[in-house]
């Protein structure tokens, strides 16, 4: 028998959230997602679910329509957005991840929550075997320097997680993390590859236009064609797709050991 605090209708304002979900067995949980969540979790499309706006647009007579016992957001997030979860009266739980270690706690908490401590464990000893194979395989290599953006007006670096994978797949992440960086600045760095993964543009980055616009035509990176463009859902959603992220990362860092897998992009060389 259920217990009766175990959540059974819930709300997804993020699709880390349905993914660390399914992959713990508990898709059928979810009543309710975002629009984005498809692009990452392509299962959630099929039981009729209903579409309700994300954590940064979060709207409560919509969370309330979907009659749920447990709403799941993460950032980033509008105060005002958190008003409308708050003022639904739902229990929420609210995510705010920045390293790979928060995402493994955030896995486990969100299994708990729905009794499926085991498949949790399982899924994030599965990632951290993963990444630690591949930490393995570029151990003794050389680390090129790479710059990742999640953003392009204004230029924002990477978050955290992406550059403790940068590190993994044998990288040296440029920059800060997470933070507002100017094109004059990687220029002086001279990266040897750089990785753009915005947030909501799937793989749809303009590659030619960001060098032409920012005057990157004379960096290594770009004189050997090693500009990519990686799937924004891989790098950006803090879950169990990040190792997608890393296959990606590994294979543009160092393609003489790793397949290039889907999700990727690549500008001609020169």
């Amino acid at each position: 028998m259920v217990s009766d605090h175990t959540p059974q209708r819930i709300v997804c304002l993020q699709p880390s959230a349905t993914v660390i979900l399914n992959s713990v067995g508990r898709l059928d949980r979810v009543v309710a997602c975002t629009k984005y969540c498809a692009d990452v979790c392509p299962e959630v499309t099929v039981g009729g679910r209903t579409i309700v706006a994300d954590s940064w647009t979060a709207r409560s007579e919509q969370i309330m329509s979907a009659r749920p016992d447990l709403v799941i957001a993460a950032v980033p997030y509008q105060e005002k957005a958190v008003a409308e979860i708050l003022k639904s009266g739902v229990r929420f739980l609210g995510l705010a991840p920045k390293t790979l270690a928060d995402i493994y706690t955030d896995i486990a908490t969100i299994a708990g929550i729905v009794e499926a401590a085991e498949q949790g464990q399982q899924v994030i000893g599965d990632m951290q075997r993963e990444i630690a194979a591949v930490r393995a395989q570029t151990f003794a290599k050389p680390r090129p320097r790479v710059f990742c953006e999640e953003w392009g007006k204004p230029l924002i670096a990477s978050q955290k997680w992406v550059a403790e994978l940068v590190e993994a797949a044998g990288g040296e992440f440029l920059g800060e993390p997470g933070i507002q960086v100017s094109a004059e600045a990687m220029i002086s760095k001279d990266p040897d590859v750089v990785v753009a993964a915005w947030c909501g543009a799937g793989d749809r980055v303009p590659l030619q236009k960001i060098i032409r616009d920012r005057g990157w035509e004379d960096i290594r990176a770009v004189r050997e064609g090693r500009v990519y463009c990686i799937r924004d859902e891989f790098l950006n959603t803090p879950a169990p797709t990040l190792l997608h992220g890393l296959r990606a990362l590994a294979a543009v860092i160092h393609p003489e050991c790793f397949p290039q897998p889907p999700g990727l992009r690549c500008i001609s060389k020169g």
